[in-house]
């Protein structure tokens, strides 16, 4: 996997993916930054996020539930001072479908947490503390 991660001036980057596909990145005006996209942080919370709803999302249809849209609310802490880490992200899944069965919503979001998800899996091993939970929704 790689990516490039291009200066503009100021606080402003374009990452572009290994895939082709670029994101600007940019700091709050305190830093010089004209806050025209995510900060860095931001973009690894983001990360963990979508990499846990792809494995939901595809468990979830493996097991045959009719899921018609599903999101993560993730809440980070990082730590007061230098390197500012974090040091506990909350993963809240809310899966919206007809008839889902809470049994599979459960097992896919203790797949992803346990076995799949690269991201959170590695940032639990790094010491974060990483919960989740879920809500089902009927469409």
């Amino acid at each position: 996997m790689k990516a490039c991660i291009k200066w503009n001036g100021e606080a402003r980057f374009t990452a572009t993916s290994g895939s082709g596909h670029d994101l600007v990145v940019d700091g709050p005006p305190e830093i010089g930054g004209r806050n025209q996209g995510p900060r860095p942080m931001e973009l690894l919370l983001m990360g963990v996020g979508a990499c846990s709803a792809v494995d939901v999302t595809l468990i979830l249809k493996k097991s045959r539930q009719q899921v018609s849209d599903c999101w993560v609310e993730l809440e980070a802490q990082r730590a007061p001072t230098e390197p500012k880490v974090f040091t506990a992200i909350h993963m809240h899944f809310v899966v919206v479908g007809t008839a889902l069965v809470e049994a599979h919503v459960k097992r896919a979001v203790q797949l992803s947490a346990e076995k799949y998800c690269s991201a959170s899996i590695m940032l639990a091993r790094g010491g974060v503390a990483i919960t989740h939970d879920y809500e089902l929704r009927e469409a």
